[in-house]
């Protein structure tokens, strides 16, 4: 225990810290400009200076660490002459003119000058000069302004990892600029004009648009775009958000945020919004009542189940939509329809991935805290770039690694590229024999430990099936398998992260059992990179054709009876039909309604054509969403959902954390569970649910593992899986191993595939409707590398002509020099010219999901970007 006193208090610390991070526990208010929460100490503003008993010089707080018995004076007459005098010289430069300033009202440097500073400056030179930039479509730099404190650059470099900016110059002459110039080349996480004490670093998004007293009032919620589940602050005027601004202790991102969290919220006044029901009349789509609207979709409804029966109606529920609404739509489909047929995208990665791991690993193996990724001794990542894809989580990689943790990346990650010690990017499609050479090689120097005998007679089975099965072919060279093996035997409790193009392939079962086996291995901890806020919520609401909510199976008798006494009605046993089978159902005319709520089916399948031709059979298609989409407009009815920051409920994150998301401001809309509410009314069932409190109530009374959940205790920050609950943890006896023939052994070379690339500046349907992340990235291009650069012979601008066997396109090309081979990458943003609507697909037999892989392209170019302008 440590003692030391603080203008006369005493304070007992059990670790050392230093005098500032002390006083500020204490509740001791010492002034800083250099220093912040989320950024290691630097000592460069003196601003923090204290007087410490038997030391002769004043000391900066920052840096100063504190012994045992230490006294310290922050506000003697020396301390606050010292303070004024280092305010004196950096108002030397700095413009008086905060009226004028958007950080006027929040400044540190206006708050410490009318505290410490001087009432008169000194000095008769003229102040610097630098023009205000604009160069920028989201960042106004203005180094007028600029107190050299650096925090924006450590936080870019040492805390983002973007090394995107930097001090040039020197002495007076010094000020902040990107390395690209003007215009800033960065992942725009806008963290620097957070962390910026002054006007230097502003939103051009919202410049000369507000003052913070003119905030009327700010509310603690979750960011609505990944399954991280960032926390911020919405600031509310005129009952609309005007900025989001993050806390350093606030929720698990300690203040973090992307590009997409912090700048691309205005998706909700997007012009696309739904505000009013509309009816299909005389072929077009005609604005109604909700009376006439809910009227419509639940005589319908009624009708299609009365003549073709319940399985001839499904429903397709949404990760962007909150827990309460999708499970009200689940229980409208089984207690109200009588059908299982309910599932999501997420069943095309999240759910199945999930299960695969559960089954082997028991319930709950993927549900693990994020900060165990900077607590482990490795990491190891396939699949997707998780700081494309879920920035925050992606800094976690980013800080293990600086940490000095091995880091091994499967695939193109070009936000990891600095940061792995390994990066194997084989052969399209050779992963399996990727993983295959690794886990031999790691056998050879790590035996299985004995720990699981069932499981590693599966293991011994296995790599005996594939050791014919699988070439050695990946287009990697052994040295660069034996490092990997070298850094993966290093590692004993290493995190796994999983991404979307593990499983969306025809031969995912054989990829997840040998990751399976490499985790096993490793004694890893798995981390599935969910893309939407409430992927795991999808899985927990029962919204899976052969789950109810909390996990339980629907064929169980026992399990499934609990549900019905509380719903009072009769649950089918048998499983219902996933998203891809419903398509393929509507297409061949067994499917007669579907009920899509916040899913644009016309983007996020592949070969729209075909989907599109499904539900144009339809008898009763009923779109429920915030945004007008192509889904939307093939509805017979179209009821308009009140968005993120209109409604009130929760989502769970991908560690399982359940996270209350609050309302923010007034919708014109209805919430998503009270119009499924209200249908439910009309068929003849009465819910009684008033509030979305209701609805958690009805889910802790029928979800075991929801057990006495209350709003209350998610705003703690505490709900972790599995909650106060009841998990099932029963390792499964009866695992069929994968048929190893599925594996594609044939060479790919001088072939061209596409892929969907992952984006960092957009996110599907709301992120095409962000007019501030529209300004960073083009909707739809072609990324190649130099191999297919070489053949085709284009510079980044030109145009190209793509086509598949679904479709054909125009598209600007962008070299990038990272890509291997003849691999195509284009964006899944625009659905005329998106990734999945050139890819035909085949059913997973395993999953039921759609395989992508092996969808061949031609591409030419077309013209030249010059040619262009000169048309």
């Amino acid at each position: 225990m440590i003692t030391i006193t603080i203008n006369g208090k005493k304070i007992k610390l059990n670790k050392p810290v230093t005098i500032l991070e002390a006083a500020r526990k204490s509740g001791i208010h010492i002034p800083t400009l250099c220093d912040h929460p989320m950024l290691e100490p630097f000592g460069g503003c003196r601003l923090c200076l204290v007087e410490i008993e038997k030391m002769p010089k004043l000391q900066a707080s920052c840096t100063q660490q504190v012994t045992d018995g230490m006294v310290v004076w922050t506000e003697t007459e020396k301390v606050v002459e010292a303070r004024r005098a280092m305010l004196e010289f950096l108002l030397v430069n700095h413009p008086l003119d905060c009226p004028y300033c958007d950080k006027a009202g929040e400044c540190d440097l206006q708050d410490n000058t009318m505290k410490y500073g001087p009432a008169i400056g000194r000095f008769k030179e003229g102040k610097r000069k630098h023009p205000e930039c604009y160069d920028d479509p989201i960042i106004v730099t203005n180094m007028e302004r600029c107190i050299l404190c650096s925090r924006c650059i450590r936080m870019c470099s040492d805390v983002q990892g973007a090394d995107a900016i930097t001090i040039t110059n020197r002495g007076n002459k010094s000020y902040v600029e990107p390395f690209s110039g003007g215009r800033f080349d960065c992942e725009y996480c806008g963290n620097c004009i957070t962390v910026c004490p002054v006007g230097s670093l502003m939103s051009r998004l919202h410049k000369h648009t507000y003052r913070p007293w003119y905030i009327e009032k700010e509310v603690e919620t979750i960011c609505s775009f990944c399954g991280v589940g960032c926390s911020f602050v919405a600031q509310i005027r005129g009952d609309s958000i005007v900025r989001v601004e993050t806390r350093p202790d606030l929720g698990l991102n300690k203040g973090l945020l992307c590009v997409k969290g912090r700048f691309g919220f205005d998706y909700t006044v997007s012009s696309a919004r739904l505000k009013s029901p509309l009816i299909e009349r005389n072929g077009g789509l005609k604005q109604t009542t909700w009376a006439e609207a809910l009227s419509h979709a639940a005589g319908k409804l009624k009708e299609v189940k009365e003549k073709y029966g319940p399985a001839a109606i499904g429903a397709i529920a949404s990760g962007l939509c909150t827990n309460e609404d999708n499970y009200a739509l689940q229980r409208l489909m089984r207690s109200v329809i009588g059908a299982n047929n309910i599932d999501s995208t997420t069943g095309f990665f999240y759910g199945p991935a999930q299960r695969f791991f559960e089954d082997i690993f028991g319930q709950g193996a993927t549900l693990n805290p994020m900060q165990g990724i900077t607590n482990s001794d490795g990491v190891f990542v396939i699949g997707a770039d998780p700081s494309a894809v879920t920035p925050v989580l992606g800094l976690q990689v980013r800080a293990a690694s600086r940490k000095g943790i091995p880091v091994v990346t499967v695939g193109h990650m070009s936000g990891l590229k600095r940061f792995a010690t390994c990066s194997l990017n084989p052969d399209a499609f050779s992963e399996p024999a990727l993983l295959n050479m690794l886990i031999s090689g790691l056998m050879k120097k790590r035996p299985v430990c004995g720990e699981n005998i069932f499981f590693e007679d599966i293991i011994k089975k296995f790599m005996l099936s594939t050791s014919d099965n699988i070439s050695d072919a990946c287009g990697l060279g052994k040295s660069d398998i034996d490092k990997a093996v070298d850094e993966l035997n290093l590692m004993t409790n290493p995190a796994i992260l999983i991404g979307r193009q593990v499983v969306q392939r025809s031969d995912a079962s054989v990829l997840l059992l040998q990751l399976s086996v490499l985790i096993y291995l490793l004694n890893g901890r798995i981390y599935l990179i969910s893309e939407l806020p409430n992927d795991q919520g999808l899985v927990d609401m029962g919204c899976q054709p052969d789950t109810l909510p909390g996990g339980r199976p629907v064929f169980s008798d026992s399990m499934r009876k609990r549900y019905e006494d509380s719903y009072g009605a009769e649950i089918p046993s048998a499983q219902g039909m996933r998203l891809m089978e419903m398509i393929q159902a509507a297409h061949e005319g067994k499917l007669k309604a579907l009920y899509v709520m916040g899913e644009n089916l016309l983007l996020n399948l592949p070969d729209t054509g075909y989907v599109k031709e499904a539900l144009l059979k339809l008898e009763l298609l009923v779109v429920q969403d915030t945004l007008m989409n192509e889904t939307a407009e093939l509805a017979h009815v179209v009821l308009p959902a009140c968005s993120w920051p209109e409604a009130e409920g929760s989502y769970t994150n991908f560690e399982g954390r359940m996270q209350h998301v609050k309302k923010a401001v007034h919708g014109e809309a209805m919430e998503g569970w009270k119009i499924i509410s209200e249908i439910a009314k009309i068929i003849g069932v009465d819910w009684d649910f008033l509030t979305v409190v209701d609805i958690l109530a009805e889910l802790t009374k029928v979800s075991p593992v929801h057990k006495g959940i209350t709003y209350s205790e998610m705003d703690s920050g505490n709900c972790l899986w599995p909650y106060n609950g009841e998990p099932l943890r029963d390792i499964a006896k009866d695992f069929v191993l994968p048929d190893t023939k599925l594996i594609k052994r044939e060479k790919c070379s001088g072939r061209s595939y596409l892929s969907a690339d992952q984006q960092l500046f957009h996110s599907g349907t709301i992120g095409r409707n962000s007019s501030a992340l529209n300004l960073l990235m083009p909707a739809s291009y072609a990324r190649i590398g130099s191999a297919l650069n070489e053949k085709l012979s284009v510079k980044t601008g030109d145009t190209a002509s793509i086509s598949s066997g679904v479709k054909s396109a125009e598209l600007d090309v962008i070299i990038d020099p990272d890509i291997k081979g003849m691999m195509v990458f284009v964006p899944n943003t625009a659905a005329d010219k998106g990734a999945l609507s050139f890819m035909k697909w085949s059913m997973n037999k395993d999953f039921k999901n759609p395989a992508l892989d092996g969808n061949e392209i031609e591409i030419s170019k077309l013209r030249s970007k010059a040619e262009e302008v000169a048309a």
